[in-house]
């Protein structure tokens, strides 16, 4: 397993003229797909030995986890450069429809808010875990960005600064700091990491992550893009004055034009704070 790992590893820090959020994207799913493939079975792998069978193992694993139409699309994509990148593109059939994964719903009418346990927070014994979970729920960051968040960098204030290169897409952005808890976090983050992240010294990004999905699992705390929803849901109901359709509010058909506009401003403001380009994609949250 740790040779394909570490195969797969140097493969995509190769590769040229790819940008660094989607490069260390690629690689965190690679090297789930090399552990995987090895806890299926298929051991003593190297890259060039990618097979059909191989591939059909990872998305029957996958659909057994009940991960979404999106996230294994975007797996696929990953693996279609693996596939790629050893010259044998025909390894991945074309068409995600040959493997049955179907199209992403983007809007399913279900909230997904999840809000962290206090029991399930203390069975997190790293202090940098706990920390990078909580930064999470209050500020709506998606995993990578709370892991490698660093507090000397993104405290501005008023607001906080996620570097590009923490950011889905390398897309940096700004958060507004709105709360006295959001603060009193903030600080608690900074005395821990002082100028650093909330990666221990002794570990790497990737040492770092696998340490935070075992733990996470281990606590029952393994769905955290809940978070980012009851963010989102939160943000919503401050902006607009009312709750958003996934939490209970009303559905925009039935709201007045001024209403209406409202439900607008507030569906671009939190697609900002989210780091999405398209406010459609926010319905995914909100509904």
């Amino acid at each position: 397993m740790q040779d394909l790992e570490y195969a797969l590893r140097g493969m995509v820090r190769r590769a040229s003229r790819t940008a660094y959020g989607t490069r260390a994207a690629r690689e965190n799913v690679l090297m789930q797909a090399a552990r995987t493939l090895h806890e299926l079975g298929f051991r003593k792998m190297k890259p060039e030995s990618l097979k059909p069978k191989h591939i059909e193992a990872l998305v029957s694993h996958w659909q057994e986890q009940g991960l979404s139409a999106g996230t294994m699309k975007n797996r696929m994509a990953h693996l279609r450069w693996w596939a790629g990148a050893i010259n044998k593109a025909p390894v991945v059939a074309r068409e995600n429809a040959f493997y049955g994964i179907g199209n992403r719903r983007f809007v399913t009418g279900e909230d997904k808010g999840r809000q962290l346990s206090e029991e399930r927070l203390g069975q997190i014994r790293d202090q940098h875990l706990r920390l990078s979970l909580r930064l999470q729920e209050a500020f709506g960051l998606r995993r990578e960005e709370a892991l490698k968040f660093s507090p000397a960098y993104a405290d501005r204030g008023d607001h906080i600064r996620l570097k590009d290169s923490w950011c889905k897409g390398g897309r940096a952005r700004e958060i507004p700091i709105r709360t006295p808890a959001q603060r009193a976090l903030l600080d608690e983050a900074q005395r821990l990491a002082g100028r650093g992240s909330l990666i221990p010294d002794n570990k790497s990004y990737i040492q770092h992550l696998r340490t935070y999905e075992r733990a996470t699992v281990r606590a029952g705390l393994d769905k955290n893009h809940g978070l980012r929803h009851a963010y989102a849901q939160r943000r919503y109901a401050e902006i607009a004055g009312w709750p958003c359709p996934a939490a209970g509010g009303p559905p925009r058909q039935v709201l007045t034009p001024d209403q209406r506009e409202r439900d607008r401003e507030a569906r671009q403001q939190v697609s900002r704070e989210l780091g999405h380009e398209r406010i459609a994609i926010v319905a995914v949250y909100c509904g």
